[in-house]
């Protein structure tokens, strides 16, 4: 996979991709992560790539020209993503479906936003990981990646940790222990002690829908 990102601070992309999962998995060559400096499309002395909105108003927008340069500078037929508040919420069926892509070219908004003529010409999907505002759209970039990248074969050393994960089936994810058998008081339940690999299944299944129904009963509301 080949994910190219469009940002005004790229060093903010590169180094939070240097721990951990993303990193190994680009090391091993499943994952090549490109951060653009939008600037670098400019030009201007200043290097500009906003200014004030047509039609007055508090914020800048982001001027179509960079932004279209850097678009048409990376490899084609790759799905080009805005992140923005007024997206698709990313969910695990979303990052599933993206990390079946080849390519993915994200754009990181700042102050107002882009110019929309860019949304129009461009994108070919708006993506929003959450009902608020942030500041820029790297760090909503950088949790798109990391939840792409851990999916690709190869990333997680165990791949089938990856497909228990909470909402793979809908659910989130069920209790897990680890010894001591006793802490404080707590001990873990005998079902898991067993032996039993169908009882423990049975009881993780169950576990999860408790779980579900308590703390998110939203996701049952299909069922």
């Amino acid at each position: 996979m080949r994910i190219d990102v469009i940002s005004i601070f790229p060093q903010q992309i590169q180094d939070a991709l240097n721990y951990s999962i993303p990193k190994r998995a680009m090391e091993d060559g499943l994952v090549a992560v490109h951060a653009h400096d939008l600037r670098a499309y400019t030009t201007d002395k200043h290097q500009s790539v906003d200014d004030t909105p047509y039609g007055g108003g508090a914020g800048m927008i982001f001027k179509p020209e960079p932004l279209a340069r850097a678009i048409e500078d990376v490899p084609e037929g790759g799905r080009v993503i805005f992140l923005s508040p007024e997206g698709r919420r990313l969910d695990q069926t979303l990052a599933n479906e993206l990390s079946m892509e080849k390519h993915l070219v994200l754009l990181c908004g700042h102050y107002r936003g882009i110019d929309e003529r860019i949304r129009q010409r461009y994108v070919t999907d708006e993506i929003s990981i959450g009902d608020y505002v942030l500041s820029g759209g790297e760090l909503p970039a950088l949790v798109l990646i990391d939840a792409v990248i851990r999916l690709l074969p190869g990333a997680i050393g165990d791949a089938e940790s990856a497909l228990e994960d909470s909402f793979q089936d809908g659910l989130l994810d069920c209790a897990w222990f680890t010894r001591p058998r006793s802490f404080e008081g707590l001990d873990v339940p005998d079902v898991l002690l067993s032996g039993d690999h169908e009882k423990i299944a049975a009881w993780r299944r169950q576990n999860a829908l408790e779980r579900t129904r308590q703390r998110r009963p939203d996701l049952l509301d299909h069922e």
